[in-house]
């Protein structure tokens, strides 16, 4: 499928922000719009006190009286007078309620009927005026009602307009939704990630999206405790982005496989797994880099999806698309399995952040064969691995990385100098002092190894008594 084709295909799907949406429906936003709608406003006290012209009276009484055919008759004979009244009720009249039903009828208006998204860019593009502007400016407003609406009529007129949205505009506003998503106990966060989707459904928002930052806040909220809702809707917004192939490398640096496999595992709704796992088929298909994928395929091994894919293999789902995924999913991993070698596994693994005492680290053979492989890319999987000991907080991972730590030191003859250069040795020192022993423990062994020259001599003390820490961190050394 052609990058135009994929681009198209996105456009056309469902925006779910739409007032028959039931998710939609049981949002606050779309709550509160319910009672917006009910609320009477006295148009003929704005004219009285001039707040508001004869015309824009005449047309929003009349445009309210209407609907249906006689709407749409309405809206293509005045078009201009249309834009104008509401551009102009939004500039003139500040009272936050009377606010929230322009904003809301604006809305259902746009809704109706996506073209009239044209009537807008029009008349700003006639009276060339900014037409981002009087929207930008209300999301500054305090009323998070007024944010929000205005935020999803913004991405109405971006993503359904001609005319696409673009520089510092661009700019303002995929900050502010990216803002919005992060601040605590939003209680419009699900109208912010509905907006979101829509805009990363096209490629240029997704790029700059991307550029700011995006992907790494994505992965953080789902890292954390979300609802389900959330998840869906913010991994419907990673699938998306994964259609664009250099995007993909993005998701690999934040540990998206990792991060979604946690809550593929689970996941009791079948929404979330489905786009979990559109996501994970996108990054082995979309990548025209063979290593990409392999390692792609290699962290969801590592992330138990394999073994997930098995019990979604007993169930039974209505929907097609989700078999089709289970089936290719569990094909190409079983495949990556047969040609995994123990420094893929090793490499995968550090990279996921999630270190174990997985076979490879106290296999005497690894340590041989692949401890100059280590320094490989600018030593990355090292610098990884003194990143962990720095800020990792799971005492399994720091135990690990410093036994690591010490069986590069051991088997590479620059270990020491390059462990101390990356830091590597003061952070293990720090770790002495750690509150778990086996992190205490492991960090002792890894000083000695950084210390101790005569390799011979250590393995014989350790045999020794190799489960007692010491009392001391002195170390033993043969001269």
């Amino acid at each position: 499928m052609t990058d135009s084709k994929i681009n198209s295909m996105l456009m056309k799907l469902p925006d779910e922000t739409g007032k028959g949406d039931v998710m939609a429906a049981t949002s606050v936003l779309q709550q509160k719009a319910n009672e917006i709608r009910n609320n009477s406003i006295n148009w003929q006290s704005y004219l009285q006190s001039q707040m508001i012209g004869d015309d824009d009276y005449r047309f929003i009484t009349e445009f309210l009286s209407s609907d249906g055919s006689k709407r749409d008759t309405l809206l293509e004979e005045q078009r201009g007078q249309c834009a104008k009244t509401f551009l102009s009720l939004l500039e003139h009249i500040s009272k936050d309620q009377t606010v929230q039903y322009i904003l809301t009828i604006m809305d259902d208006m746009l809704q109706e009927d996506m073209n009239r998204v044209e009537i807008i860019r029009e008349y700003a593009k006639k009276k060339r005026e900014n037409v981002w502007s009087p929207f930008l400016n209300l999301l500054n407003r305090p009323d998070g009602f007024i944010q929000n609406m205005t935020s999803r009529i913004i991405a109405k007129l971006a993503c359904w307009s001609r005319d696409p949205m673009e520089g510092s505009d661009l700019t303002f506003y995929l900050t502010w939704l990216k803002d919005q998503l992060q601040t605590p106990g939003n209680e419009y966060v699900q109208t912010t990630a509905r907006c979101l989707q829509m805009m990363l459904r096209d490629e240029k928002y997704r790029l700059v999206f991307a550029r700011m930052g995006g992907v790494s806040v994505l992965a953080n909220i789902l890292s954390g405790r979300i609802n389900f809702q959330i998840q869906y809707q913010l991994s419907f917004c990673l699938w998306v982005m994964t259609f664009s192939t250099q995007l993909v490398e993005q998701m690999n640096k934040h540990k998206i496989i990792p991060i979604l496999g946690d809550i593929l595992n689970d996941s009791v709704k079948d929404k979330v797994t489905r786009i979990i796992l559109a996501v994970f088929r996108n990054m082995i298909e979309k990548p025209e880099d063979a290593a990409m994928v392999k390692e792609n395929c290699v962290a969801m091994v590592q992330a138990k999806v394999l073994k997930q894919l098995s019990i979604l293999q007993q169930h039974k789902f209505d929907d097609e698309d989700i078999m089709a995924d289970i089936e290719f999913l569990t094909e190409k991993l079983q495949a990556s399995i047969q040609d995994l070698s123990s420094f893929d596994e090793y490499s995968t693994e550090v990279k996921s952040g999630r270190l174990e005492w997985s076979p490879v680290h106290k296999s005497e053979r690894f340590w041989r064969e692949n401890a100059p492989r280590l320094i490989e890319k600018n030593y990355e999987l090292l610098k990884m691995l003194v990143h962990l000991l720095e800020t990792s907080r799971d005492t399994l991972v720091l135990a690990v990385a410093s036994y690591d730590i010490g069986e590069f030191v051991r088997h590479y003859p620059r270990g020491k100098s390059i462990i101390e250069q990356l830091g590597g040795k003061q952070m293990v020192m720090q770790l002495l002092a750690h509150e778990d022993s086996n992190v205490r423990y492991e960090a002792l062994l890894a000083v000695q190894k950084l210390m101790v020259h005569n390799w011979e001599y250590l393995g014989k003390q350790l045999k020794k008594d190799p489960a007692s820490e010491s009392s001391s961190t002195g170390v033993k050394t043969k001269g």
